[in-house]
């Protein structure tokens, strides 16, 4: 599937300055991670991002367009994007980051694919799971400590992707 993903990404013209930009979203635990690491595996140029790291906390999917945004804008203008970075475990802010302007930028994560910044997407990748296989996965990953958020962050995002439309907007969707 990466190499779907890849190939259909450089057959378009560059949306991100002189770059391209490929957004995994989808539901969480459905493979999103696994699906951007295969692809920079196949693409040494690429850089990838998690969304996670732009969240601010559990409750953060609301506001993580504009963050997003506030990235990508500099971007396509051909100027270092920068993003301020969440610390899961200090549950605050940890500094900000800079990413360069580059041939490729995945990013991957819940809400990746907002579509205040649709024009700039080269590719959106809609990746889907059953619920009982990502609660397995977000299990395995996050331990059973964070199963407390996951009622929560469950309605977060099904709130956001049916109010983006991110699902219909996709140029490919992936069942994992």
């Amino acid at each position: 599937m990466a190499a779907q993903v890849l190939a259909a990404a450089r057959s378009r013209p560059p949306t991100l300055g002189t770059g391209r930009l490929v957004c995994v979203d989808g539901l969480a635990g459905s493979g999103k991670t696994t699906l951007a690491r295969a692809i920079a595996a196949l693409a040494p140029e690429a850089v990838v991002l998690g969304t996670d790291e732009l969240l601010e906390g559990w409750r953060g999917l609301p506001g993580l367009g504009a963050s997003v945004e506030a990235l990508l804008r500099p971007l396509a203008a051909g100027q270092p994007g920068r993003w301020r970075r969440w610390d899961w475990y200090a549950d605050a802010w940890d500094g900000t980051r800079t990413v360069e302007p580059g041939p490729l930028l995945v990013l991957e994560g819940v809400g990746s694919g907002a579509a205040a910044y649709d024009d700039l997407v080269t590719l959106l990748v809609w990746v889907e799971a059953d619920l009982d296989v990502r609660l397995a996965r977000w299990l395995e990953r996050d331990g059973e400590d964070m199963r407390v958020h996951w009622e929560t962050w469950l309605a977060d995002e099904e709130a956001l992707h049916a109010r983006e439309g991110t699902r219909a907007r996709a140029d490919l969707v992936v069942r994992t």
